[in-house]
């Protein structure tokens, strides 16, 4: 066997490798170029300006469903989380900034690719040979400005970026389950009132027709009867309505059958849930570590900052190694192997201005970010001082709705005996009827508001979330990976 040397061509590409590699680890060090990401401080004020609340049991945020002490609202919390596909969604896009991460991060591995083949066939002569050849190329491109590095730092903040905002879904749909499970609560408190006064003006109207048909009261009482009761029944229908949607919003969000569900629901109270009213902090800056989406701002805003760097990079120029090395073969008698090494300079010269508008561009797309960043958290303010208003509103108006519930009502009971004996019309009547109810569907609707107030209290201050807990995948994958043995 045969094989082509030569000295001097060697003992340069061994210079050249050593030169090569002693300038990839000198230039390995330079600072990668773009800002340095410093997290920025919101401006928020000392304390909140809203009513906090007070009296009664507090709970912390990571603790407080199980204070409704309702089993039914912890089933469809459970079967909510577990099958959403809200959460599917958001865990897909944690896999895929992932993936983008581990991509960045290999571009600046050095690559390696392999070719093999072999022939068998006639020769002029006749006589059968085999041939065969194996080649082996490598290249690597040196992070010399840190575009690497910054891609690397992009791709990282946009993966936890994807995690805050699967646990901002988490804590939005525990919310929002909540808030229509009190909802169908209430409803079916309501629709119980109509049905409650339909019944005593189902009473009014047939001693109303007797009266007509006796002679001793105008048709017009009759009319007025029937009128009441038709505007009642088509009220309580429309409440019915109200609870049959709740119901189907139920099923959309928790992914329990119709039936099931229904059947659930049924198990349960017909009041409304008592949640323990939250611990909160009297410092807004603490609110907004707690919060999932405002913290994925954040990390949007560090990319976007890494994007600059990205940008700057390839203005300036790029030095790659490469190398190959081929061998070959026919027959048995020789063989020949060829090898090439040898750094590769790439120097930008003239683009017409495109990798200067790219770096205005990322500028432009970090100033985005800030302000978006700046917004979000003017809103998460905006939401607990909202929320703590409302709370307050509530809970000082439920004490004086319910007094005036159970005053009308009295009235209510003595118009309707006052009216039996003939002292005052039916229109007193079906008035101070309407006072009635009107003053009960008022003192439930405060009532679901002040539990629904809470809820959007615990959404507004992040839920139970903190800063680095780890998302969980869905519990049924659509595509699992297949490794072979």
């Amino acid at each position: 066997m045969q094989t082509h040397r030569t000295t001097g061509p060697q003992a340069f590409s061994i210079l050249a490798i050593t030169l090569s590699v002693g300038l990839a680890v000198a230039l390995g060090g330079c600072a990668a170029v773009g800002p340095d990401y410093a997290q920025p401080a919101p401006a928020t004020a000392a304390s909140w300006q809203g009513p906090l609340p007070h009296g009664g049991s507090v709970a912390a945020l990571g603790d407080w469903w199980s204070q409704f002490h309702d089993p039914v609202l912890t089933l469809l919390q459970a079967s909510a989380e577990s099958g959403s596909p809200t959460l599917a969604k958001a865990w897909a896009n944690i896999e895929k900034a992932r993936a983008t991460l581990s991509s960045a991060g290999a571009s600046g591995l050095p690559g390696l690719n392999a070719q093999a083949s072999a022939t068998r066939g006639t020769q002029q002569t006749g006589e059968v040979a085999n041939a065969r050849s194996a080649s082996l190329d490598a290249s690597w491109e040196l992070d010399l400005f840190g575009k690497v590095r910054r891609g690397t730092e992009s791709a990282r903040a946009r993966v936890q970026a994807r995690e805050n905002d699967w646990h901002d879904a988490r804590v939005s749909l525990a919310a929002e389950v909540a808030d229509n499970y009190v909802q169908y609560r209430a409803c079916g408190l309501l629709a119980g009132a109509y049905e409650q006064e339909l019944a005593s003006m189902g009473e009014t109207a047939k001693a109303t027709e007797s009266l007509v048909r006796a002679g001793l009261s105008a048709g017009t009482e009759g009319s007025l009867a029937r009128a009441s009761l038709a505007s009642t029944t088509s009220a309580g229908l429309s409440q019915r309505a109200q609870c049959e949607l709740l119901v189907k919003s139920l099923v959309n969000l928790t992914g329990i059958d119709e039936s099931e569900l229904r059947h659930q629901l049924a198990q349960g109270g017909t009041g409304l849930p008592q949640p323990a009213g939250l611990d909160v902090q009297s410092v807004p800056a603490q609110a907004l570590r707690q919060r999932p989406d405002l913290a994925s701002r954040e990390r949007e805003l560090a990319a976007a900052s890494a994007d600059i760097g990205v940008a700057q990079a390839d203005l300036y120029p790029s030095l790659s190694l490469s190398g190959s090395l081929k061998v070959s073969a026919t027959g048995l008698a020789s063989s020949l192997t060829n090898w090439s090494f040898g750094p590769t300079l790439s120097v930008p010269l003239f683009d017409g201005g495109r990798t200067r508008a790219a770096v205005h561009s990322a500028r432009a797309g970090y100033e985005a970010a800030y302000a978006d960043w700046r917004q979000s958290v003017r809103t998460v303010v905006k939401e607990v001082e909202q929320s703590l208003v409302r709370l307050d509103s509530a809970a000082k108006r439920t004490e004086q709705s319910e007094r005036a519930a159970q005053e009308y009502r009295r009235y209510l009971v003595g118009a309707d005996a006052q009216w039996r004996a003939g002292t005052i019309s039916l229109l007193t009547l079906e008035d101070s009827r309407r006072q009635a109810l009107a003053a009960q569907i008022e003192s439930i609707g405060l009532q679901r508001d002040r539990v629904a107030y809470w809820i959007a209290l615990y959404k507004a201050l992040g839920g139970d979330w903190q800063p680095a807990t780890p998302a969980n995948p869905p519990a049924i994958a659509v595509y699992e990976e297949k490794t072979q043995p």
